[in-house]
Order: structure tokens, then sequence, then C-alpha cells
């Protein structure tokens, strides 16, 4: 055997009670699982790792990830990698960077800065899906990259190719175009399709268009993941139009970051439940991903109505640049609720500055608009118009709009699977981005008992496996890849906070992936063990 880990308390993925046993590990594969007390002789190998006092899991999955050029800009990528994290799933609400042509993919570049920087570091030299999860693995002179990584195909980005940034129904060619696009990124490995439709252009997208692009992704056993059309007024009204458009489909469905947001969401956790579990009952393949946070985290542009994003950034910066026009968007957002801000008028004292791409508006990073709109003595339109402007559209906030008790309730749903949502961008980036998983451990499984932690790496490791369709990763069970999490139940704790949001995790000092070890003794090592995976039976 290649190593041994000695008297782990081994936490499998199934949510059953967990037990000590010697794992021993050969090939990158899980070679043998010895239990305490079972006959026979433990097993030996070159090497040895004393996990008395540590629990072993398998690696935790990252439902919702927006590490598309941190994977490959970053070898060591601590961000997700010391957290346990060996799985990253990309692509997410709509909008990446393949499949592209040279027009959509300096659109898409300039519309996601916020997310993932303007990538003026990085050699675009893909232009499709296979040529993108190809290049994850040739990265870094083929080493790979820091942690394994699955993709979504952006509707958002395929509508941008195929339409444009047009405020209208997809031609009978254009539909076509797009079938074709998104059938093509199926066959060559992406595990689904993901829309962001509070996001242009692919919020432009009618349900029968939707519907047509979920049955191509339904017809190779993928899923659907819509960051839907509002997580604020109308909230249950959204989720239950994904629910009947991939039932009409014969899609499965899978929630992204799925809260209840805002004032008028506050406790009704419970409407999002009943709606799942009748749709389950029904017969509905449904799953969902969360972040153990209340505040959101977005781009400032995204909180504009629509159509003031139509035509795209150019556009909007345009819109922006005219008075009437300006006037005209600040009183959708603060008076009518733009469908941006998700149907419901935005409070200013609520939006946080977490990054910009200007280093002269480094000032306003931390602060609330309205706080900084008072320090400057104006209104906070005019702080928000100048942010957009100056820092062309590339500033990055926190929404402090969420709900505790609503955080809670959902993440107990025995659908319910783990993602970060983490944008890495910014001077001060969401916690969640460095800390998702640890929190879930340490404050919701260990401190308030939300889940035991049997169910708890469960949540986070076979539920999303089995999402992916992946048929040796989530359980610690023989013959099953080596990708594995060593960490302490007593003391693992996310170290990000808001105010300190790179703060690495504690009680985490080993994680692996293939066998290897990517964290040794609480400390990245050198090893690039991760690659892109891809669906089942992708050409």
């Amino acid at each position: 055997m290649d190593l041994v880990l000695r008297d782990a308390l081994v936490v499998d993925g199934t949510g059953e009670p967990s037990y000590r046993a010697d794992v021993a590990l050969d090939g990158g594969r899980i070679a043998e699982i010895h239990p305490e007390g079972s006959p026979g002789p433990r097993p030996t190998a070159a090497r040895t790792v004393d996990a008395d006092g540590l629990a072993l899991a398998p690696g935790f999955i990252d439902m919702h990830a927006h590490s598309d050029l941190a994977l490959l800009r970053d070898p060591d990528h601590s961000a997700k990698a010391a957290q346990g994290v060996t799985l990253e799933v990309l692509g997410q609400d709509g909008l990446s960077y393949a499949p592209v042509d040279d027009r959509t993919l300096a659109e898409v570049r300039r519309s996601i800065t916020g997310w993932n920087g303007d990538g003026s570091d990085i050699d675009f030299d893909w232009r499709t899906v296979g040529g993108y999860l190809d290049r994850l693995d040739r990265n870094f002179g083929g080493q790979g990259i820091a942690v394994n990584a699955a993709y979504l195909i952006p509707q958002g980005t395929v509508r941008m190719y195929a339409v444009g940034w047009d405020d209208r129904p997809a031609t009978d060619a254009e539909l076509a175009r797009m079938r074709e696009l998104v059938d093509q990124g199926m066959r060559e490995g992406a595990v689904g399709m993901s829309s962001g439709l509070t996001y242009t252009p692919g919020m432009y997208a009618d349900d029968a268009e939707l519907t047509d692009l979920c049955r191509v992704v339904a017809r190779h056993g993928g899923y659907y993941c819509p960051h839907h059309r509002s997580y604020g007024a109308g909230a249950l009204e959204a989720y239950e139009e994904m629910v009947q458009l991939t039932h009409t489909a014969g899609c499965a469905l899978h929630l992204a970051h799925a809260t209840m947001n805002f004032g008028v969401n506050k406790g009704k956790a419970p409407d999002l439940l009943a709606l799942l579990d009748g749709a389950l009952a029904a017969g509905s393949d449904i799953s969902l991903d969360t972040y153990p946070y209340t505040p959101g985290c977005t781009t400032l542009v995204a909180m504009l109505p629509s159509w003031a994003s139509e035509g795209g950034p150019e556009s909007v910066l345009t819109r922006l640049a005219d008075p009437a026009n300006a006037e005209k968007i600040r009183h959708h957002l603060e008076v009518l609720g733009s469908d941006g801000c998700h149907g419901v008028p935005i409070e200013w004292d609520t939006i946080e500055i977490s990054g910009v791409s200007a280093p002269h508006l480094a000032e306003y990073v931390g602060r609330t608009v309205e706080e900084s709109a008072r320090l400057r003595g104006e209104e906070p339109w005019v702080t928000a118009r100048r942010l957009l402007t100056e820092d062309r559209l590339g500033t990055t906030i926190l929404q402090h709009v969420g709900h505790e008790e609503n955080v809670r309730q959902i993440m107990r749903h025995p659908v319910h699977t783990g993602g970060s949502d983490g944008i890495l961008q910014g001077d001060k980036p969401h916690p969640r981005a460095y800390g998702t998983f640890p929190q879930y451990l340490g404050r919701y499984a260990r401190e308030l008992g939300i889940l035991s932690l049997e169910e708890c790496v469960a949540h986070l490791t076979s539920r999303p496996a089995a999402r992916l369709r992946l048929a040796d990763r989530g359980l610690v069970r023989e013959g099953y890849r080596a990708d594995l999490v060593l960490f302490d139940p007593e003391t693992v704790a996310a170290g990000s906070t808001f105010e300190e949001p790179r703060t690495l995790p504690a009680g985490i000092p080993h994680v692996l992936i293939d066998g290897r070890f990517v964290i040794e003794d609480g400390k990245r090592t050198s090893v690039l063990a991760g690659k892109a995976v891809r669906a089942a039976g992708a050409a």
C-alpha cells in the first residue's frame, strides 16, 4: 500500500454512524478499510499517518463555485483546498467562458470582471466546453489544477453567443443554434446547464426557450442549475416556475444558492420546503445548495433593471452617463424595485462594497453605499452611479438581506448540499469563499447541532456526488477515489470573517486528492492533483 491512515474516525458520507478504522490507500484509490476490532492483520504501507482524534471524510464538493479563472491562474488555491474541497462545480449563474466565439468571449469577460477579474492574465486559448476542460487538465505545464473541477454550460453565455444582448424571443434559427451549443457542450463533458435569470442577457429567455434547452440537457442525463428570477419579491413563484419548467422538460433540477432573502421572505423557508416536498413526492428530481451565511454577494451592476443592461456593458455605461436615463434607473432601483434587485426597492444601507477594479476607488471598500454617500454629503444613488461609471462596472458587493432562521431550516432538508458561491475577487470578498465547509462542520454541526456530524458530511459529499453522477466519489468506500479530508471535529472552524475574509480555516490538517496530499500538516503542498471531471458518458 502507498499510505495507511491509522485509527481514523470514519465519517463515510452515507449519514450512518461513524466508526474507527484504518484506511489504506493505493494507486490513488481506497484499497482497504479495516474497522477497529476486525479480524485479520491491520494494513501496512510505505507510510502511515496517525489519524487518532481526526475524522476522515470524503473530500467536500463545492456545488456552486466561481473559480473558473482562479484555477488557471493560482496553483495554490488554498481558498478551497484548505477547506477540504476536492471538487468544484464551475460555470455558474449562466455566465462563464465556454462556449464562446471571439466576440462573446470579449463580452463575457467584461460582464463578469467583478466575479473573476478581467482575465488579462489568462491565455484564452479555448472556445468550446471541451477546450476549456482540456485546458484545466494541461494547465501549469500539464500538471493540472489545485482541485478537481466539473462544468455547467452557462445559458446566458449561450444566448449571448447565439442572440446577443437583445431583450426579445429567440428566432427559430437562434434557438436551434443554442440547442446545438448545449448539445455539443454536454457531449464534451459538461454535467448540466446553469442560468442567471436576474443577469443579462440570460434573463431575457422565456420559459419556452429554457424548457427547450433543458430537454437537451436531460437527454444527456445532466441537470439544470438556475439562479432563478427572484430571491426577493416573488421568490416562491420563481422557485415554482423552475420546478414546473424542469418537470415539463423531464430534466433534473438543482436550485442554486436556494435562499429566501429580503424582508418580504422572513420566516418563509417552510413555504419553500413545502413546495419542494410536494414536487419530490410527485416524482421530480430536485436538489439544492446553500452557503451557511446570511449576506449574499454579487456585482453592483447586477442590481440595475434589466432594460438598463440591454445591449451589453457599453450600453449600460452610456445610459448611466445620460442624466435622464440615470434618473429612470434610480427610480426603478429606489421606488419600483428593479428586477436586478429581485423586485424589492433597494436599501443602500444593505449594500456593502466588497471590491473594486480601479485602485483610486479603494476607499469605498468595506463601507455601505449609504455610509459612503453620507461621508461625501450626497445621495446614495449619486455614489452608486459614480462607482459604476468610474469602476467600469467592476464593483462587487455584499448584500445584507438574509435571515438566519431561513438559512438553518433550508440546510436541514434531505436534498440539501453545500455550495460556497465563493467570489474570490475584491479586497474584501465574502467570507464564504474561504469558510463555507468548516463553517458547516464547526458552527452548524458542532456548536448549534443543526445537523449531526454524519449528516453534515453527507450533505457535503455523497449527495452532491450523486447529483453529479459520480460513481466513485463522495464516499469512504473500498475502490473509490482517494479524495479525502482529515479534520478535527472538536476544533474545525472557519477562520474567515467579514473583517478578515481570507483567513484560512482551523482544524483541517490533511486533504488528499487521488491519494496525494494537497494539504499536509495544515500547509499547502506543491501537488497539483486536480483534473477536469467530465460527465459520465461524455465523448
